[in-house]
């Protein structure tokens, strides 16, 4: 009977067909095909800083941060700042903590998943390392963080999909105890509730309720009791709370971004009462904006707008926040810089630097000295100055569209070299977007003689509602016509040898990948599909149970099979049925446990092309799901990437 109970054990299940992953002798092969010998590694680029995350306690006394030790793990450590004692708070064993913050002055939470699940769990700890626990020690249940509650410092707002897997519902819970107090049932997944809108102190002030799959409903209360409509909207509308005016004498005055009654998202005031604009407060006239920043020290006063545009933009409002935006942009004029933290007492801040040749470097701003002193540096190996520029490139789609994007070019490429390309669409694939800074991905491909380019091709966002909507019904289409229009523009700029170009992308970008070795195939010389869709009726048959109540909104981006002429279009513009089309050689890459993009998508691609007697590479991690988080998976995945590049991207060149 023992023997037959060890037998049991050792048949683990796993996901997908074993059979098909190639051996890690083979990969290691691979990777050995990339030998020349360069002034940085893979790891480099992609093995974690060994201390990062930095965060300050609320009242200053202590900043915490993520540090590696010798078996790469990253544990949490809290130093005191006055007597420089460093406590080792949070300890990571098997799974990664996946993110972490201060709740208040003694105590922080993280969460964790299994294996890249994403059910992600609360945990809490002290700053003494002591009474760690999992706050939600429920299986199967994802949580979700919404608020901090500043002014109730024992307690935050979670939402879980506890009562039902396909919808979340918000719960008071207390960061020593666990103890849950639910705050509203999403009692309908029909009609499920999507977004929960709380004040500072906690209060339930509204919620938006998905009607019919594809509408919007948003109540408000005025006494905390009963809630209305207030407004009618389409789910391609934008219309949401940033954050209550704590300033202003009207409870119910926010700021509120909407393109209601324009192209680009704007930033309001707004009466939630009336359902009436007070001001129209910012906007820009290329790109949407949604970001803003206020002073819980100053009695909430606005101190700056945010947003994307080539760059990241910071417009200062507040007379306290321009002088210092005058500071830090004068001592770091060459810069990038966002605020990583600050005290509740705003004495003292974490200043994130970076730029497209910058990893990212902290500095700390003592007010009271007004002084600047340098924390910590991510990355001081990479040198700026063997970093390769990334820019950003502006051009015209076949049908007339303005398209942005960015184009890294390595030295060589500008000293008059035509390179081999990479070209990257971006996951999502709809609201996302590329944007300008440091990439790893890009300066190592660089490092190796090779440009890489990002369009930001039509469904991405930050570029209006027009420009997102005329993506819709058209992934794989004019979405991949526009990346393929970028790499027109950029072959006929004179950088780039039109023989050596390749196409690589991850979750929406693995799809892209496998899309574009069907629908233009004489155009690449290989591809590398990570985490990709293969099969667009199987995807939409194994999305997460919380991704269901939107489906309907899935099948407005992408397409419905129950529309005859949707269906044609779906086998169109399935790679997997359009096997006979790929003759270019393919390096698929996947995380066993990813929960979006099921194994299943890159088993069958692999599975088809085998059939028909072609090689094709494939990279599992039974540890991993949507995208490689462990550092040694990453180093693995980039090293077989890099010799599969150098077996068929180098060419003539």
């Amino acid at each position: 009977m023992e023997s037959s109970l060890d037998v049991k054990k050792s048949k683990k299940e796993v996901p997908g067909n074993p059979q098909l992953v190639t051996s890690e002798e083979e990969l290691k092969k691979l990777a050995q095909l990339d030998q020349t010998k360069y002034n940085y590694t893979v790891e480099d680029y992609f093995a974690k800083p060994k201390a990062r995350g930095f965060q300050l306690s609320p009242n200053g006394k202590f900043i915490s941060y993520r540090e590696k030790d010798d078996n790469g793990k990253n544990h949490v450590f809290v130093k005191e700042v006055t007597t420089e004692k460093v406590t080792r708070v949070i300890v990571e064993n098997e799974e990664l903590i996946r993110g972490y913050g201060w709740v208040n002055n003694e105590r922080l939470v993280y969460v964790m998943d299994k294996g890249g699940d994403e059910n992600y769990h609360l945990y809490t700890a002290t700053i003494q390392g002591s009474d760690s626990k999992d706050l939600t020690p429920y299986e199967g249940v994802q949580v979700n963080f919404l608020e901090l509650l500043k002014e109730d410092k024992d307690h935050i707002i979670i939402s879980m999909n506890k009562n039902n897997p396909e919808v979340f519902e918000p719960y008071k819970i207390n960061v020593i105890t666990g103890e849950l107090e639910q705050l509203y049932q999403n009692d309908d997944p029909s009609n499920p509730i999507m977004d929960y809108i709380f004040d500072k102190d906690g209060n339930l002030r509204g919620f938006s309720r998905l009607i019919n799959g594809v509408d919007i409903e948003l109540y408000y209360t005025l006494d905390g009791q009963s809630y209305e409509v207030i407004k009618k909207l389409s789910w391609k509308d934008a219309f949401s709370i940033l954050s209550f005016n704590y300033a202003s004498d009207n409870s119910n005055e926010a700021y509120v971004v909407s393109n209601l009654e324009t192209d680009r998202s704007r930033i309001y005031r707004y009466d939630l009462k009336e359902d009436q604009p007070i001001e129209m407060l910012f906007a820009d006239e290329k790109y949407d904006v949604a970001g803003l920043s206020l002073s819980r020290k100053r009695n909430y006063e606005l101190d700056y707008f945010s947003y994307q545009g080539e760059k990241r933009n910071v417009i200062p409002v507040s007379e306290y926040y321009k002088k210092l935006h005058q500071k830090i942009t004068t001592q770091f004029p060459n810069q990038q810089y966002s605020l990583a933290d600050k005290t509740d007492d705003e004495d003292l801040y974490l200043i994130f630097l970076q730029s497209d040749k910058c990893y990212g470097i902290y500095y700390s701003y003592d007010v009271k000295k007004d002084e600047f002193k340098l924390l910590y540096d991510l990355m001081p190996h990479l040198q700026e100055e063997d970093m390769a520029d990334m820019r950003p490139i502006q051009f015209l789609s076949r049908d007339g569209i303005e398209l942005h994007g960015y184009i890294t070019l390595p030295k060589i490429a500008l000293e008059g070299n035509k390179v081999p390309l990479i070209v990257n669409p971006h996951g999502g694939p709809q609201g996302i977007r590329d944007t300008w800074g440091f990439n790893p991905e890009a300066q190592l491909f660089a490092s190796r003689g090779y440009a890489m380019l990002q369009v930001n091709f039509r469904i991405s966002g930050g570029y209006g509602r027009k420009f997102l909507e005329s993506g819709f019904k058209q992934i794989g289409r004019k979405a991949m016509d526009d990346v393929e229009d970028g790499i027109a523009y950029v072959i006929k700029e004179g950088w780039i040898n039109e023989n050596c170009v390749a196409i690589y992308g991850g979750s929406h970008g693995g799809y892209a990948v496998l899309r574009g070795l069907t629908k233009t195939p004489d155009l690449y010389a290989c591809g590398v599909d990570y985490v990709g869709v293969s099969n667009i009726f199987t995807f939409m048959k194994t999305i997460p149970p919380y991704w269901k109540p939107y489906l309907k909104i899935i099948k407005e981006i992408w397409y419905d099979e129950d529309i005859e002429e949707e269906r044609a279009i779906m086998e169109e513009v399935s790679p997997v049925y359009q096997i006979d089309k790929i003759k270019k050689p393919l390096f698929v890459v996947q995380g066993a446990n990813d929960p979006r993009v099921n194994i299943d998508e890159s088993d069958q691609i692999v599975e088809a092309l085998r059939a028909k007697g072609f090689e094709v590479p494939y990279m599992v991690r039974y540890d991993e799901g949507h995208g490689f988080a462990k550092e040694e998976n990453s180093i693995a995945m980039y090293k077989a990437m890099m010799g599969f590049f150098a077996q068929h991207l180098k060419g003539d060149n």
